[in-house]
């Protein structure tokens, strides 16, 4: 499994969750020497959303306890826009409306296994966004905790380096979208 921060000798990063996860629903690589074989590219979309304050609107998994932007799997038939606003309306209890592209990942080290085996090599879009309506509130099941998050607490976050990498990105330079 892939951690926070932690490296292995031979480059791979381990991710071992933060403390005991709710539900067991995955298991991420990130640069790990010996990651199983992905069998798929999955789409998926996540928002960085800002609000007045600046702070950055975060959710809580259930299932490994990372912090990451709110986001997910783009379905079929919808578009990105509509999945970003659809997953975050999800997973927070914010609306929003999707305002530039932030990003786009698409690092082939980045390998997911979920709970029925499909293994696959995350394909991300990170789009900037403001929110609309609604108080953050997590949805119980994919989510444990929603919140906004001043800039200045986002390091004593524990969280996924590959979502680290998107978030420090999108802050950086939200002017610019990053590839890669």
């Amino acid at each position: 499994m892939v951690g926070d921060g932690e490296r292995d000798p031979t480059g791979g990063a381990r991710c071992d969750p933060p403390g005991p996860a709710l539900t067991v629903a995955r298991t991420e690589y990130y640069h790990h020497p010996d990651p199983p074989r992905p069998t798929l590219v999955a789409p998926s979309v996540f928002a960085v959303v800002r609000d007045d304050a600046d702070r950055v609107l975060l959710v809580r998994r259930t299932d490994d306890g990372f912090w990451e932007l709110p986001g997910g799997r783009v379905e079929i038939g919808e578009s990105a826009v509509d999945a970003a606003e659809r997953e975050v309306a999800e997973e927070s209890g914010v609306a929003i409306k999707v305002l530039r592209v932030a990003g786009v990942y698409s690092d082939p080290g980045h390998v997911i296994v979920d709970v029925t085996g499909e293994v696959r090599q995350q394909f991300a879009v990170c789009v900037h966004a403001r929110p609309e309506s609604g108080d953050p509130r997590p949805d119980g099941d994919e989510t444990s905790e929603a919140d906004w998050v001043t800039v200045d607490r986002l390091d004593d976050l524990a969280m996924h380096p590959a979502m680290r990498h998107r978030l420090r990105n999108a802050l950086a330079e939200p002017d610019h979208a990053h590839v890669g």
